[in-house]
C-alpha cells in the first residue's frame, strides 16, 4: 500500500492511498479519514460507496462528512468507483465502463479481466482497511449515494451479518427495471436477467430484506426520479415490516448539496447502530 496524501481536519487523518488489488488485477485508490480516537484504539467504519463518474475523491471532498464522523468517533472510506488504468476496458458513456462499476462482478467480455467491483468490496479493500489501520471488524456500517446507494443496499442484504446498518442517498433502488441497471447488468453480468436478481435492492428486500435497520433518503425534485424508481423500494420495505426509515425530502435534487445536507443524519444513524451492534458478529 502507498500512502499518496494525508491530511489533518477536525483532529484526526484524511488520507488518500493506493495498493494493487487481486479483485481487479489494477491499482486502486481510496479515501479513508480516521477520527482522533483512532490513535489510542480500533474504532468503528462506515463504508461510502459513491455514484457514476465518481472517484474516491467526490464524496471525501464535497459530502462534508468528516466533521461528523470526528463527532462519533467514527472512520469512513471512500472506494474507488470501477479499475481503472490502461488496458482496462471502458465505453463513451458516462454510465458504462470505468467509473461505472456498479458494483458487481463483470462475467462477460470486455469486462469480466477487471470489473470485479462487488469482491474487491466485500473482501479485497477490506483485508487491506483491517490489515492496515486501526478499525474495529466488528463494527462496520455502509452508504452511498445513487449507484453507491445501489451498491450499499446490495452489499448489506448480500452479505448478511457484515453491517450493522445501512442508508443511502438517492439509490438507484430497482435497476433490473431500469435504464440505470438494465443496460449494466446486461453489459457486465450478460442477458439471463436471473443473474441480476442478487443486485437489485428492491428484489432482495422483497426477498429476505436487511438484518439490521436501513435509512433511504430521496430528493422530491431529483432530476433522475424515473431512473432511480424509489417507490418500488419503499413499497418493499413496507411489505417486508424493515426496520427503517424512508424520507422524500421535498425540494432537493440529486447533487451533492443534497447529501451534504443529510449526512449528519446518517452518520449518527450509523454510529448508533454501530454503537449497539458491541463488535461482535457484525464482521463475521
Amino acid at each position: 500500500m502507498k500512502t499518496l496524501s494525508e491530511t489533518r481536519l477536525f483532529g484526526g487523518v484524511q488520507g488518500v492511498y493506493s495498493h494493487p488489488s487481486a479483485a481487479t488485477g489494477t491499482e486502486m485508490t481510496f479515501g479513508l479519514f480516521l477520527p482522533r480516537a483512532a490513535r489510542t484504539g480500533k474504532v468503528p467504519l462506515l463504508w461510502f460507496l459513491s455514484g457514476l463518474t465518481c472517484t474516491h475523491e467526490n464524496a471525501m471532498t464535497k459530502a462534508g462528512a468528516q466533521a461528523w464522523a470526528a463527532e462519533h468517533g467514527i472512520a469512513v472510506v471512500f472506494p474507488d468507483t470501477s479499475p481503472r488504468g490502461d488496458g482496462v476496458a471502458d465505453d463513451a458513456a458516462f454510465d458504462l465502463g470505468q467509473g461505472a462499476g456498479f458494483y458487481v462482478n463483470a462475467t462477460q467480455a470486455p469486462w469480466a479481466g477487471h470489473y470485479r467491483m462487488w469482491d474487491y468490496i466485500a473482501t479485497d479493500l477490506t483485508r487491506v482497511l483491517f490489515d492496515g489501520f486501526a478499525l474495529d471488524e466488528g463494527r462496520q456500517a455502509i452508504t452511498g449515494h445513487s449507484m453507491g446507494g445501489h451498491g450499499a443496499l446490495s452489499l448489506a442484504m448480500g452479505l448478511p451479518g457484515r453491517f450493522a446498518s445501512v442508508s443511502a442517498f438517492a439509490p438507484i433502488a430497482n435497476p433490473t427495471q431500469s435504464d440505470w441497471g438494465r443496460k449494466q447488468f446486461t453489459a457486465y453480468l450478460g442477458a439471463d436477467e436471473s443473474a441480476w436478481s442478487a443486485h437489485d435492492a428492491t428484489l432482495l428486500m422483497r426477498a429476505h430484506g436487511f438484518d439490521g435497520p436501513v435509512l433511504v433518503d430521496q430528493g422530491g425534485a431529483d432530476q433522475f426520479l424515473g431512473l432511480l424508481r424509489p417507490e418500488a423500494l419503499a413499497e418493499a420495505m413496507v411489505a417486508r415490516r424493515q426496520e427503517g426509515i424512508f424520507r422524500m425530502q421535498p425540494g432537493y435534487d440529486h447533487s451533492y448539496f443534497f447529501i451534504a445536507t443529510f449526512i449528519r443524519d446518517h452518520i449518527a444513524f450509523h454510529a448508533r447502530a454501530m454503537a449497539d451492534s458491541g463488535g461482535s458478529g457484525a464482521g463475521s
